[in-house]
């Protein structure tokens, strides 16, 4: 659950990404992983967006002779046989990154030596020679060809993070082993650079609490259901499409337009469902797996956060003892009590009345039902620097509640901005599809109420947080039954004891659904998302170890913080 955290590499966008998609749910792999990143370039959709071929600044693809293996969906269920030879035979234009002269990332892309290209794929597998769509790849080609191992794709989770801007990050994650790959980085359907989704919401994500009362929930369940209704009064002929497996077919499509027999994956968060997913449907087509911060599939679905509860409160604890320690610079108590007693000193201050953040023209209203996301965002990474930046964003909300001006630092202002207003419609509008495209919700409000009122005395920060309605209550249902494990698969699973996102429990249920798989396990870190972004030397050693040889570990292995 990084959306909802989501993913740019780049310094210049980490911070303003740690404060935005880091939630959105928090299935994104790192905070470092949420939104797309300032400067970066986006296809502008319409009221309805068109699925077919779009057009970018890149040749299109275009079909080829050649003879590459078609694919088949394995598990048959409620799908039609693979797409067309042209799917997989297409020739990929491989082109400039950089879309506009102000497109920083893509400038950046290119500079590194990233090539870009878009691969054609059909909205509809069941019709794949009705409407197509585009998804948007990078790659950063393997520079020690004598001991190439292949092509490695990348998913940095959300749903709905982006990964075309990862390639250059990861080689240096992978350190000497990543010269052997070719890195590729993709936007799934829908998301980032490939062929858009926006239904003009006016928030850019629905993660909020439930609030203190029956107002709040009240409120939320109105929000809810008016966010559905717009998805399907503008894009009722796509959603259904917006789906995990669809996005896993599109992703043999790219290895097939790559001319790979197989291929290498690392994913993040959802990422690691996703990823999960393919190895489900195409059995015989991956390599080497790893998969961060994992989520079962049992465990996906419209009520991602639920269950989650104890390890939130527990990494908020843990900042709280942080910031104690830290009070001469922060001011918010002198003990973990003390700090704990602030927020909820702010939560009833904000239930009464929205607390003003801000000055003129960009003021922003924050009421109860907002501050536990926030907090939510802040706790999933146990560093220094993210906990300074969450007790910063407390210590603004605590002079509002005492009726002070309150200042947002850039960083706050940018993750107020994209919660609170539609400024960024289109990363909400995609991964709120995705979330809702593969298991139905439960409908009716008043369950979701009493789930609220049963578990807010024990935890009354998230509890109404993790319990709440969202959109997928008003979601039509999927089309197709949920993915369930069948084929064992040989991964490398990697996972903190102390993930607040995707719990240590998931990766632990995963790891028994696939016996081959091996669990390396980081103790004592309150961190979603390790490998390559945590800095835990033990735990990057192991995972290139792997890519380097294809050799799981003989046992489960264990790295300290």
């Amino acid at each position: 659950m990084r959306y909802a955290e989501k993913i740019t590499h780049s310094p210049a966008a980490r911070a303003t990404a740690a404060a935005l998609l880091a939630l959105a749910l928090g299935l994104t792999a790192s905070p470092a992983l949420a939104a797309p990143p300032t400067g970066a370039a986006t296809k502008t959709p319409g009221t309805h967006p068109a699925a077919t071929d779009t057009t970018s600044t890149r040749p299109a693809a275009t079909d080829t002779t050649s003879t590459r293996p078609t694919a088949t969906d394995t598990t048959g269920t409620q799908t039609a046989g693979g797409p067309p030879d042209r799917y997989y035979n297409q020739r990929l234009a491989w082109g400039s990154c950089r879309e506009s002269p102000d497109d920083t990332v893509g400038g950046d892309l290119d500079k590194a030596g990233v090539q870009c290209a878009d691969v054609t794929v059909p909205l509809d597998y069941a019709a794949p020679r009705g409407r197509t769509i585009t998804v948007a790849i990078s790659r950063l080609k393997a520079t020690d060809t004598r001991h190439r191992v292949g092509a490695i794709l990348l998913n940095n989770g959300g749903p709905g993070g982006t990964a075309l801007e990862s390639p250059p990050y990861v080689r240096e994650a992978m350190k000497e082993v990543g010269s052997r790959y070719d890195i590729i980085g993709f936007d799934p359907r829908f998301v980032g650079r490939s062929t858009p989704l926006d239904c003009g919401w006016p928030v850019s994500f629905t993660w909020f609490s439930a609030g203190a009362g029956r107002a709040g929930f009240d409120r939320q369940v109105a929000l809810s259901k008016d966010l559905a209704e717009k998805c399907r009064a503008t894009n009722a002929s796509v959603l259904p499409h917006v789906t995990t497996r669809n996005t896993a077919r599109d992703m043999d499509v790219i290895r097939g337009a790559l001319g790979e027999r197989k291929i290498s994956y690392l994913g993040y968060s959802y990422g690691t469902y996703l990823g999960t997913v393919y190895t489900q449907m195409f059995p015989g087509r991956y390599d080497r797996m790893v998969l961060d911060g994992a989520v079962a599939p049992g465990d996906y679905g419209p009520r991602l956060l639920k269950g989650t509860v104890g390890e939130n409160d527990r990494a908020l604890a843990a900042w709280a003892a942080w910031a104690a320690d830290h009070h001469a610079a922060y001011g918010l108590g002198r003990t973990r009590a003390a700090v704990l007693a602030t927020i909820d000193r702010v939560m009833a201050r904000a239930a009464r009345a929205p607390l003003t953040i801000g000055t003129a023209p960009e003021v922003f209203r924050v009421d109860d039902t907002h501050i536990p996301m926030f907090l939510f965002m802040g706790i999933a990474d146990d560093t220094d620097r993210s906990r300074a930046s969450l007790a910063e964003q407390v210590s603004v909300l605590a002079e509002a509640a005492k009726g002070r001006p309150a200042t947002p630092s850039p960083e706050f202002k940018e993750m107020l901005r994209f919660a609170l207003s539609g400024a960024d419609s289109p990363s909400g509008s995609a991964q709120m599809a995705i979330i809702c495209g593969d298991v139905p919700a439960q409908r009716d409000p008043e369950l979701y109420w009493r789930d609220i009122e049963r578990i807010r005395a024990a935890h009354p920060v998230f509890g109404p947080l993790t319990e709440n309605i969202g959109p997928c209550a008003f979601w039509n249902a999927p089309r197709e039954n949920p993915t369930r494990v069948r084929h064992d698969t040989p991964a490398l699973i990697v996972a903190a004891t102390g993930d607040p996102r995707t719990t240590y429990r998931s990766s632990v249920t995963l790891h028994d659904q696939l016996p081959s798989s091996r669990l390396l396990t980081l103790e004592g870190a309150n961190r979603h998302a390790v490998y390559g972004e945590y800095g835990n030397a033990c735990v990057d050693t192991k995972v290139n170890r792997y890519l380097a040889t294809g050799r799981l570990p003989s046992k489960d292995e264990v790295c300290v913080k």
